[in-house]
């Protein structure tokens, strides 16, 4: 049951392990928690045999190293960042207020996820997915760019537009500051190769004549000047990391 928990039948018994959206979708009362779980960091899932709850199995995800950094690097670039989880909301409270993120969603089931990217994109927005399970790959294939953590599943890698190799949330932040660095030198670049075609072409064509005149020798070598300084100008992003 995606996004729900699972059901089979053993020995003629309906066995059924699966969390709080099973109650929802059957119209049932949750039952109540122990109050050693904590459900702050704990998902529970409950275990059914023949729809009498014999147990419960809980569930707690740890932050990933650098998840910290990466949000408050995103922040500094003015992008904002929400955290789209299955778990449930006290979780997704707790650690989008850790982390400082700008908002979450919780309870989103598998195919909701992908719904929940094309409303910020119906608003204009831009949207960057980072995911690493089966059940992201509908919204890392849905969203504007889909980044797949290298430690997750196949399908979610083979969706995605980029694979973070390390599993490094802080390689989202590099990816677009080299992105951004990348752009600027490409502009640099048209601009000056651009600059020198509409002054020099005109000098060698006589419009300053008889003042005047670029010969065609002075005009190779300023056309060589000029890719020179377009790829020493490239060259420099491997510099300034």
């Amino acid at each position: 049951m995606a996004g729900i928990g699972v059901k089979a039948v053993v020995n003629g018994k309906e066995i059924v392990a699966a969390g709080p959206n099973y109650f929802k979708q059957n119209n049932l009362t949750e039952p109540e928690t122990p109050k050693e779980v904590n459900q702050n960091i704990e998902t529970v899932n409950y275990v059914f045999i023949d729809n009498e709850v014999i147990g419960i199995i809980t569930l707690a995800d740890s932050i990933r190293e650098g998840s910290q950094e990466a949000i408050n690097e995103l922040t500094k670039m003015n992008i904002r960042s929400i955290l789209l989880t299955g778990d449930n909301e006290k979780i997704a409270a707790a650690v989008s207020k850790q982390l400082g993120m700008d908002g979450y969603i919780a309870n989103v089931l598998p195919h909701e996820k992908q719904e929940k990217v094309k409303e910020y994109q119906a608003k204009g927005e831009v949207v960057a997915m980072t995911g690493d399970g089966v059940n992201d790959a509908p919204a890392l294939a849905q969203a504007d760019v889909g980044i797949a953590v290298g430690s997750g599943t196949d399908v979610a890698a083979e969706t995605a537009d980029i694979i973070l190799v390390n599993s490094d949330p802080r390689d989202v932040v590099k990816m677009i500051d080299f992105g951004k660095r990348t752009y600027k030198k490409m502009v640099q670049n048209l601009l000056w190769a651009v600059g020198y075609n509409v002054i020099a072409i005109p000098l060698a064509a006589g419009v300053l004549y008889p003042n005047f005149v670029l010969s065609p020798a002075m005009g190779a070598v300023l056309m060589s000047v000029s890719t020179i300084v377009v790829a020493i100008n490239a060259s420099l992003l491997k510099i300034n990391k």
